[in-house]
């Protein structure tokens, strides 16, 4: 793909040999000649009275043949509320960016209730089969069944309308979207419908097991083309389809005919449909279960299926890459994809200079293979907008990525000035906490655990610093110091609130270690002042949080709600939004708080409450002569958590409160304490 720019006869011509390539002619334009800057977290689209005219005529080729977006997480940790007004903003964000190919999963509800219908299944049989709306990604992965349902029939058809405005518009633009193909999924009830066929049983985490038809039986290839024709008729195709056989599962074995096997049902149950399709694969599980996944096993699932009806997303190339020690796939053609996020969590994380180099190198590396684009497939968006930006730098550049010419233009563009205040402390960012090799998805803060005096607090959170935080701190200094130059630059706002609120939850694990070293040692006095300097923290980040729409839990919960046309949608939709960010699952799921956010609502109405109740209990316990019953207020904690998550009380859905005052104040009342 390429565009060209240039002035001729009075005007400003934007030329490419797709919508895709046009939209990114515009970007590049308004961007390097306007200073115009789009984004999810702060915008600058000022433009000058007068539009500059380019001297000469600019003209970029991408090396990359696709450019892939998003992972099936981002449809619920994200998504799971747009409507398509929404959508289309991040469409325009895709092809001024470049993408040209998009996984495309929303609407896929209907598609299955199609094909079981025709298959003589009930509604009440599917009941137990569609999960949730904040959940859907998982059941179509085929990770769980039902959990969060029953799904409404509105909320169905409201999503096979929205697919088929999101398709429109993304092929209109010239994109290829990315839909998906059966894997082999099927609802529990299939054995009473198919007493003789043949289904192993997965779990996943610790969600009931579900049924996977196996690949022998004729009705997975019976099954696999009816969801295609179904989808068909429904959504059209671009030929490309999405399936993962065994997401976060392992296989039952490694025997290569059984591996093969499922691979070549898979992909025959899509061509003898479209004899132009082509099986898109996340090679994550070659990454999370790759104690199972050695050549052997590998080079058995991927042989039944031609090389160039194949692509694999090397999802985590920035940190964990997969090609380099699989031969790049054995000759199959596949693509480098930045992960960055996990739960759409709220932190200070990247891996910058994999990010600037690692493109470019892998297209050249001689053991590259079949490499044949770029893709970003974090599970979460709208959180570090710079990194996303540093990405999508390479799409248009056969060449590393420059880290300090990127950081005078992006954030010269973002906040009309190159204030070198703001330069630098955007570079001690990307020197830290922007160089993450420690951890995965960078920490999270110790508010978001289950209390507990130890740093680990069960669950999915990770408290290790993958940086010094006094050096973000020196950052935190240095964007004070703009306040007066930039304080009327949305970015800017933005990021002064996103870096406040990271210096607070980083000081929190401070904070944390001094309330338990005060119970320790049996300190009453002292532990009563300690916690109340950790709470004390927590509401300062509720109010400071509450200064910016993009850090509100009653948002979400609002756009939840509003999906619903009933009381009972409702309270369905905002109960599935409410367990998401939560415990995730049950009372007992041990990925609880994975999705965990730092927004203002979540910081008073939960964070908060769960870290009264335990300093509560310990200080009785210390008044008591006695130990902490670390049982008893666990149970109390899980029952507490699941009355929140079917609660109906309302946080705030508009911002309040002037972002700068409100960081300026937290900047006098801490930077004393940080410093120590």
């Amino acid at each position: 793909d390429w565009f060209s720019l240039y002035y001729e006869n009075g005007k400003i011509v934007l030329e490419g040999n797709n919508g895709v390539s046009v939209a990114s002619a515009l970007n590049y334009y308004l961007k390097n000649y306007c200073g115009w800057h789009y984004t999810w977290c702060g915008k600058n689209t000022d433009l000058p009275e007068v539009l500059p005219q380019p001297s000469g005529k600019v003209t970029k080729v991408s090396p990359y043949k696709y450019r892939y977006y998003f992972n099936y997480c981002t449809f619920n940790y994200s998504m799971s509320w747009w409507d398509f007004d929404r959508w289309q903003q991040e469409v325009d964000f895709m092809a001024l960016n470049g993408i040209n190919m998009p996984l495309a999963l929303t609407g896929q509800n209907s598609v299955w209730q199609n094909v079981y219908r025709r298959l003589g299944f009930s509604n009440e049989q599917l009941e137990s089969f569609f999960s949730g709306p904040a959940y859907f990604n998982w059941f179509w992965m085929g990770n769980i069944d039902g959990w969060g349902g029953p799904l409404p029939q509105s909320f169905i058809d409201k999503h096979e309308d929205l697919q088929k405005k999101i398709l429109f518009a993304e092929r209109s633009l010239g994109m290829t979207p990315i839909l998906p193909a059966f894997t082999g999924h099927v609802p529990p009830a299939f054995t009473e419908m198919f007493p003789e066929a043949k289904v192993r049983k997965t779990s996943w985490v610790e969600f009931p097991e579900v049924t996977i038809l196996d690949p022998e039986e004729k009705h997975f290839t019976e099954i696999g083309k009816m969801f295609l024709e179904e989808q068909t008729k429904l959504y059209g195709t671009n030929h490309f389809y999405t399936a993962d056989t065994f997401n976060e599962n392992r296989p039952p074995t490694n025997d290569s005919l059984f591996l093969s096997g499922i691979s070549d049902k898979v992909y025959n149950s899509m061509c003898e449909v479209d004899p132009e399709a082509v099986w898109v694969m996340q090679g994550w599980l070659f990454y999370h279960h790759r104690k199972f996944w050695g050549d052997h096993e590998i080079k058995s699932l991927l042989s039944s299926v031609p090389d160039d009806k194949m692509l694999i997303l090397d999802l985590w190339s920035e940190r964990y890459p997969v090609w380099n020690r699989t031969n790049a796939y054995y000759g199959k053609p596949w693509i480098w994809c930045m992960l960055h996020n996990f739960g759409k969590n709220i932190v200070f994380s990247g891996n910058a200079e994999n990010v600037e180099k690692g493109p470019y190198k892998a297209l050249h590396d001689p053991n590259s293979g079949k490499m044949q684009g770029i893709g970003l497939t974090m599970e979460g968006i709208e959180q570090n907008p710079a990194i996303y930006a540093l990405m999508l730098e390479n799409v248009w550049r056969d060449s590393e990525i420059d880290e300090d010419e990127f950081i005078h233009s992006y954030f010269g563009n973002r906040y009309g000035i190159e204030d070198p205040e703001a330069i630098a402390a955007w570079k001690i960012i990307f020197d830290t906490a922007y160089e993450n090799t420690v951890n995965n998805g960078g920490q999270e803060s110790i508010i978001c655990g289950r209390p507990s005096f130890s740093n680990n607090t069960g669950g999915a959170i990770n408290t290790k610093f993958h940086y010094d935080p006094k050096d973000l701190v020196k950052a935190w200094e240095h964007l004070i110091s703009s306040a007066d130059a930039l304080k009327g630059r949305d970015g800017y706002r933005y990021d002064l609130v996103d870096l406040t609120r990271q210096v607070l939850a980083d000081y929190a694990l401070t904070l944390h270690a001094e309330v338990s070293e005060k119970y320790s040692s049996r300190d009453i006095a002292g532990f009563k002042d300690a916690s109340t300097k950790f709470i004390s923290l927590i509401e300062d980040m509720d109010t400071l949080l509450a200064t910016r729409d993009e850090f509100l839990l009653g948002k979400w919960l609002e756009e939840a709600k509003a999906m619903g046309e009933t009381p009972e949608e409702k309270a369905l939709y905002e109960k599935n939004a409410r367990n998401l960010i939560t415990l995730w699952g049950g009372k007992d799921c041990r990925i609880r708080d994975y999705a965990c956010k730092q927004w203002s609502g979540m910081m008073n109405g939960f964070y908060r409450k769960r870290w009264e109740m335990f300093f509560d209990m310990a200080s009785k316990a210390l008044e008591a002569g006695k130990e902490l019953d670390v049982s008893e207020f666990d149970t109390k904690c899980k029952n507490w958590e699941w009355d929140w998550i079917s609660g109906t009380e309302t946080y705030p859905s508009t911002a309040s409160g002037d972002e700068i005052e409100k960081c300026l104040e937290i900047y006098r009342n801490y930077k004393p304490l940080l410093l120590l």
